[in-house]
């Protein structure tokens, strides 16, 4: 969004650039202050070079642009877009992005502690911290993707965010009025369309807009089963006076997706990529692939205002709103008989049409809604030396989130997919049979100071300070001991940076950042299995905090570019989410797995040989450690020192372009290392390499002279049968004997199934 500084620990410098032509001397965008040009001076590259734009930001932030999103496959999301990226640790089940079964981690932290701001606006759930990208905007109207690998924005409207932040601008709509067709055909029957209208601007009155559609359909890669998506993306925007600018971006996602199964170590080994859902329906079974398949609906809007007060204070505020709902579902069978509603039994019988011998298959519901506003504003003054901003962020939330059951006909099929509770399976007396049952208010108000202060024209030093209030309220509407539940969140986080230009071409930057997170909503609640609380919720368990640092040196050049990067974290009361299977259901829960200390090095360079060409190289050395020893109830698993889950301690990205006008091409080529899925280090999943191509051909000098662009695009091209990520973590996978001598009993982990290959190839044709 205009009138904010990139991703970064602290609010950035002056003169921030995201692909500096050559000889550009100040940032033309609005709300950047200007420079002299005798005392700043970018030599970049002549134009984006798509892998690796310029950076000018006292911390660690790699970036891809439309140049590079536009030689991708059109259904690639934005966490598979950012692979190649340092860090970037990439789990995905589903070659083309459409299937929720997914994960990000940066660092070796997960995508709950990873920021997404969409136009400035976040895209986090609230609830437990995680953002989906197939709900995401479609690629073709994203400008740019950000990636601070470290810590977020002081300004930026997320809670946590100490693995970084994913920020996604959209494209603004074009002056004068056009339109773009892409048709796309691919593996396993995959076809999509994708149609944008750009207005141009609208007479005297300085908007213009575009408004985009999109509908994709594919079957599953492995098994059975398909995915449909529908999407809208629009954009309105007014730019007046001296750099005055205001816009609201509205984003629309409808999907129904089939889940992949995730299996554990043994079921992989068994079966591999045929550990799936059943084709067919057999009475009493659970597996049928029509019980696995998730609708949901979502609606974002953002509303980014960038107004110029006077010659040295600007205004800046974005405000948003969400909504989203959607089913999670799952096979599973329920009795007529032995039922609980909580702690409570429940002495007649569930009407149960089908059953056979009191017991009938049914849809297990796993269903959310969320209605999700907020705002953040700030003013930023220029005093002469200093640049001060101050600023507000206040957001409010709503959960729903309900685990009930609905009939399957004779069939399979599900009487009701979304999982609604006017159609689910009630008790004798009428009340919602459910298994979970809760309603959470979160309210989340923040204010946050810094100053960026130019001490001369080549050094700049940044100091913040941000307070960070969170408050849940929620009610659990089982019968139970737990009623209502209330937590009340408070963290302090002051941070620093430092930047010096030592020459036209190098920067030395370093930062300090502190970093909170609150435990998820789902750590407050109790949860039954046939009367009992397994999981005790709780308002004791300890905030997460985090103290990071970082020192690198960039290096811009004509031809080159390079950036290097060391960091290290330390965590206190390091949270962890994993996903308990309890008879077909899932139960979030939250681990407390003490402190853990982190330290590593980021790397990544860009070599321009000649004119449309671009080599690209990235490389991560992480080592991870778990500093405490974990308790399971009155003993502890010796953890200390073992490597924390999921944090390879090595990955390499290699990838190029190739556009001489006619002819174009890409190719992204990512290895990431062993990772471990238990705290006991017990269990783990080998190395893998990934490698996607892309070859086009551009056909506007043979036609008419308007865009018309034809490319194939090949995923996953060696196909490699791996697993690519961690699902769910266990504390340890093999029985283990405790500090105190208890044994532990051990518990599987579920882990990503890696994508199959898949080839698409696509029209583009612009009007």
């Amino acid at each position: 969004m205009q009138g904010r500084r990139p991703a970064c620990a602290a609010i950035a410098l002056a003169a921030s650039l995201a692909a500096a032509p050559a000889t550009a001397q100040t940032d033309p965008r609005p709300g950047t202050p200007s420079a002299d040009p005798a005392e700043i001076r970018v030599a970049g590259q002549p134009d984006p070079a798509g892998l690796l734009p310029d950076q000018r930001v006292p911390c660690a932030q790699s970036a891809i642009s439309a140049e590079f999103i536009a030689k991708q496959a059109p259904t690639l999301n934005a966490f598979q877009l950012v692979t190649l990226l340092p860090g970037a640790n990439v789990a995905s089940s589903d070659p083309y992005g459409l299937s929720t079964s997914s994960s990000l981690t940066l660092r070796g932290l997960g995508q709950d502690q990873i920021g997404v701001l969409m136009e400035g606006a976040p895209q986090n759930d609230i609830g437990y911290y995680f953002a989906y990208p197939s709900q995401f905007a479609d690629p073709e109207n994203l400008r740019q993707i950000a990636l601070a690998q470290g810590s977020v924005d002081i300004d930026s409207p997320t809670v946590g965010g100490a693995g970084g932040l994913l920020s996604l601008k959209l494209d603004d709509p074009g002056a004068r009025p056009g339109a773009v067709v892409d048709l796309s055909l691919g593996s396993y029957a995959a076809r999509r369309a994708f149609v944008r209208i750009d207005t141009g601007t609208l007479g005297t009155s300085g908007i213009k807009a575009f408004l985009s559609y999109s509908n994709t359909r594919a079957n599953n890669w492995r098994g059975p089963g398909y995915d449909t998506r529908q999407h809208i993306d629009a954009k309105l925007l007014r730019e007046w006076g001296a750099g005055n600018r205001a816009s609201l971006a509205v984003s629309y996602n409808d999907a129904n997706t089939s889940s992949y199964p995730s299996p554990t170590l043994a079921e992989w080994q068994a079966q591999g990529r045929d550990f799936n859902f059943a084709r067919a329906y057999r009475a009493g079974s659970t597996d049928y692939w029509r019980l696995y398949r998730a609708p949901f609906r979502n609606l974002y809007a953002a509303a980014p205002v960038h107004i110029v007060l006077g010659d040295r204070l600007t205004l800046d505020t974005t405000s948003y709103l969400q909504f989203g709902y959607g089913n999670a579902p799952y096979g599973t069978q329920l009795a007529t008989t032995g039922n609980f509603l909580g702690n409570e039994a429940l002495a007649d019988l569930i009407a149960l049409p089908g059953a056979i011998d009191g017991v009938a298959t049914v849809l297990g519901n796993y269903t959310g809604d969320q209605v999700r506003g907020g705002s953040v504003g700030k003013l930023t003054l220029q005093a002469g030396v200093h640049r001060i901003t101050a600023g507000l962020w206040f957001d409010y939330g709503t959960d729903r989130v309900t685990q009930s059951y609905t009939r399957v006909d004779a069939d399979g099929d599900p009487a009701d997919r979304w999982g609604y509770r006017a159609k689910a399976i009630r008790t004798a007396d009428g009340r919602l049979l459910a298994y979970e049952n809760q309603r959470t208010v979160t309210v989340t108000k923040a204010g946050f100071i810094a100053d960026s202060i130019a001490v001369t024209p080549r050094l700049t030093v940044d100091i913040g300070f941000k307070g960070v209030n969170l408050l849940r309220n929620g009610r659990n509407y089982l019968p139970g001991p737990q009623r209502e539940v209330r937590r009340s969140s408070f963290a302090a986080l002051p941070r620093a940076a430092i930047h010096y230009r030592l020459d036209d071409r190098q920067q030395l930057f370093a930062n300090v950042t502190t970093n909170f997170r609150a435990p998820n909503e789902f750590a407050l609640y109790d949860y039954f299995f046939g009367g009992e609380v397994v999981v005790q919720g709780t308002n004791a368990l300890k905030n997460e905090y985090s103290v990071s640092q970082e020192i690198g040196y960039r290096f811009i050049g004509e031809s080159l570019s390079a950036s290097v990067t060391g960091f290290h974290y330390a965590f206190s009361n390091r949270q962890l989410a994993t996903v308990i299977d309890r008879g077909g259901a899932q139960v979030n829960g939250t681990l407390n797995v003490g402190g853990q200390t982190s330290y590593g090095v980021d790397a990544e360079i860009d070599y321009r040989p000649v004119a449309g060409v671009s080599l690209y190289l990235s490389g991560e050395y992480l080592r991870a450690r778990i500093d405490d020893d974990l308790p399971i109830g009155s003993d502890f698993l010796p953890t200390r020192g073992k490597r924390a889950v999921s944090s390879p301690t090595v990955q390499f990205g290699a990838g190029g372009l190739y556009d001489d006008g006619r002819f174009f091409g890409s190719i992204a080529s990512k290895y990431v290392g062993r990772q471990y899925s238990t705290f006991m280090n017990d269990e783990s999943i080998k190395g893998y390499a990934t490698l996607d191509l892309s070859i086009g051909v551009h056909l506007a000098e043979w036609l008419d002279g308007k865009r018309t662009d034809l490319r194939i695009n090949a995923i996953n091209v060696t196909d490699p049968h791996v697993l690519a990520g961690v699902q769910a973590v266990s504390t340890n996978a093999r029985d283990v004997a405790g500090r105190g001598g208890t044994i532990i009993t051990g518990n599987a982990p579920a882990y990503y199934v890696g994508s199959g290959a898949a080839v698409m190839g696509t029209l583009s044709r612009a009007f």
